[in-house]
């Protein structure tokens, strides 16, 4: 399991009310690995958070580490 998806797991993980239902794919792309985050449905709007703050703010951490790697990350929230 990469980092990146670890990271994200962790951190959808410590916002839900139902951990366990949380899992992230990571699709390896030639440029860019999108990281695709399922979460119960009533726990999406945590994830998501107010005006997508939460999102946005899980997207700049990837951003940041994947800076370091070179690499580029895209977080996808799906129901």
């Amino acid at each position: 399991m990469s980092a990146m998806k670890e990271l994200v797991e962790e951190i959808a993980k410590a916002l839900v009310d139902h951990p366990e239902n949380v899992q992230v794919t990571e699709v390896e792309g030639e440029q860019t690995t999108v990281l695709e985050l399922r979460v119960q449905n009533e726990d999406l709007g945590k994830v998501i958070g107010r005006q997508g703050r939460t999102a946005r703010a899980i997207r700049t951490l990837l951003s940041a580490a994947g800076m370091k790697i070179h690499k580029r990350f895209v977080l996808e929230i799906l129901e």
